[in-house]
């Protein structure tokens, strides 16, 4: 006769790093470490790695904040149900002790060793995503996503002012890019997720508008999306590499775009799915040629528009 006892599980380090969405944070640090590549003057490579640090650490603590505030709907997804606070796997509460003591650490130690602008917008970063979106957009509104995308944007900026101290058009053209990439991306993915997101109570679009208003919006996006992505280059801090990225990745955003809005309704939205996939190509695309210019020692392109 054998006996099998049961022990509860035990939270890994493992449950901790999946609060922290790395990949969501790998997209924030690649376009954190543009905005430090594209800015004029000289990082040393130290504050550059620290900059990047606190960018990093405060998009995975503004994550784990999401998920334990958000963990009540989280459990009644199928998509986040296997997260570590609906599984069990962390408390809430020490979700909530963590995320928020990564947070300050982050724009503490940011605003130590880089400067006090990167650390304000880096502060003002987490407050929105989790405060502004998390806590108040998401659950109250269809434009969550258009309001709260702000938050995702500003990497660039942040990254722009660890090496300059301040502001100027030039990260903010960035910043825009990804505020009008930000709705169709994620308005793609709650098409076909938009039983998730009915069953949860959170007015997404789809749930809100309906499907076909959903993927009119997805296009009119992107429509103002594709001509902004050439902005750098017009605006003289992007070359034709850049260019080059920008205008044929666009124009497969634009395509897989409009294959939405010929989708009939559909549960598993094929279109939708492909659009969501080529958005994640086209950010990444934009910024790695953006980063490779720079890097190389490319021109930036002398147009009749440029800064």
């Amino acid at each position: 006769m054998s006996l099998s006892l049961t022990y509860p599980r035990v939270t890994t380090v493992g449950d901790f790093l999946a609060l922290l969405k790395p990949r969501v944070m790998s997209l924030v640090i690649f376009t954190g470490l543009a905005g430090i590549v594209a800015a004029p003057g000289y990082l040393h490579p130290l504050t550059a790695f620290t900059a990047l640090l606190c960018i990093a650490v405060a998009a995975g603590a503004s994550g784990c904040l999401n998920m334990a505030y958000d963990s009540d709907i989280d459990g009644l997804m199928t998509r986040t149900a296997t997260r570590p606070i609906p599984m069990g796997h962390v408390a809430r509460e020490d979700a909530l002790t963590f995320g928020w003591t990564l947070s300050i650490g982050a724009v503490a130690t940011m605003g130590l060793f880089v400067n006090f602008m990167a650390a304000g917008l880096l502060a003002f970063t987490v407050f929105f995503y989790v405060v502004v979106y998390t806590l108040w957009l998401k659950r109250r509104t269809a434009q969550n996503i258009v309001i709260g995308g702000l938050s995702g944007a500003l990497p660039p900026a942040i990254g722009w002012a660890a090496v300059t101290g301040d502001l100027s058009a030039a990260p903010l053209v960035l910043v825009a890019i990804i505020f009008m990439w930000t709705p169709p991306h994620f308005w793609a993915l709650s098409l076909w997720r938009s039983d998730d997101y009915a069953r949860a109570g959170v007015p997404m679009l789809p749930v809100v508008k309906g499907k076909a208003h959903t993927r009119l919006q997805i296009l009119l996006y992107t429509l103002v999306l594709v001509p902004l992505g050439m902005a750098p280059a017009a605006l003289g801090f992007a070359g034709a590499l850049y260019l080059a990225a920008a205008t044929s990745i666009g124009l497969w955003f634009l395509w897989a775009a409009i294959g939405v809005v010929r989708e009939r309704d559909d549960i598993k939205e094929p279109a939708a799915r492909r659009l969501f996939g080529v958005s994640l190509v086209y950010l990444t695309a934009l910024f790695a040629a953006l980063i490779a210019e720079k890097l190389i020692g490319l021109p930036a392109l002398s147009l009749p528009l440029a800064l």
